[in-house]
């Protein structure tokens, strides 16, 4: 039986290491054509059930990824950088600027050009003092202890996708999805003093404890979240927006609020599924942990 058990898990850490060489693979040329054949030599898998296999464990085809992550990436260099619509497209693989248009317009609600000048992003190009206070919906929670397990990532916080997407595939392979599970993504360092490469954040899953104790195995990583005082923001958007809700929660809010920020990381709850939902209507609470009295 121990026999047979050993073998069951090294079968599964096996298509472990094949999906996350692919999502690795995916992630890092998106702005190349990608061939599923390829791809399912990559994850030395045969190429007639590659795909059945792939949507079986991530929710979503390979070519969904694909869109998702794409026009993610889109979101975030128009909002951050001053490239012109054209160099992106084709950074994100659309060679056809007529069909990157199309296709962004359909997901975003707005043509990539509008989105540049009057996307979410834009409401906080004011500075913090002509700002509403209003502007996001806080409360104040106490908040219960969290067993985690995750998958750390270094650099660039909105590459935390990639570290999400190889988390998706480890969890539905060691069963750990219930009715009850929520996704944490934690982050250490502030954007503004720490290099970009050198930012560290972490991909995570609310577990129980006797979960986090089994299955605390590579590639996963066991995590913590003490019970605390939080403030919670309310945000919702693209992901590629949200850099700018924080600093109207730390710039704005917190100054305004009375209270203090305790020396610990802060962290965002995703309360919907970005396969499934518009960028437009994606769901986040933002926790920002305070200093008690």
């Amino acid at each position: 039986m121990t026999a047979e058990l050993s073998a069951i898990s090294a079968h599964r850490a096996s298509y472990e290491r094949r999906f996350q060489r692919v999502i690795d693979y995916v992630h890092e040329n998106l702005e190349r054509e990608l061939d599923l054949m390829q791809l399912a030599e990559i994850a030395y898998m045969s190429p007639y059930h590659w795909h059945r296999i792939y949507q079986s464990f991530y929710g979503e085809s390979l070519a969904a990824t694909v869109k998702r992550l794409r026009l993610q990436r889109a979101a975030g260099l128009l909002a951050k950088t001053e490239q012109s619509i054209d160099l992106i497209a084709r950074a994100c693989g659309y060679p056809n600027l007529q069909s990157f248009t199309r296709i962004f317009s359909n997901v975003y609600g707005m043509p990539p050009a509008k989105y540049r000048k009057q996307g979410s992003h834009t409401q906080f190009s004011s500075p913090p003092s002509l700002r509403s206070h209003t502007m996001f919906t806080v409360v104040i929670k106490d908040t219960d202890a969290m067993h985690l397990l995750g998958l750390p990532h270094q650099g660039d916080y909105m590459g935390i996708g990639q570290a999400f997407d190889q988390l998706q595939g480890v969890a539905a392979s060691r069963q750990l999805f219930g009715p009850n599970s929520r996704s944490i993504g934690i982050y250490w360092d502030d954007p503004s003093s720490v290099e970009e490469a050198q930012l560290r954040s972490c991909a995570c899953l609310v577990v129980s404890a006797e979960q986090q104790a089994n299955q605390a195995k590579a590639p996963l990583q066991a995590y913590d979240i003490a019970a605390a005082k939080c403030a919670v923001l309310q945000y919702q958007g693209p992901y590629s927006d949200m850099h700018a809700a924080y600093e109207w929660l730390f710039g704005v809010w917190l100054p305004a609020s009375g209270f203090e920020a305790a020396d610990v990381a802060v962290y965002e709850e995703y309360l919907n599924d970005p396969r499934e939902t518009s960028p437009l209507d994606l769901r986040t609470d933002i926790y920002l942990t305070l200093r008690a009295a």
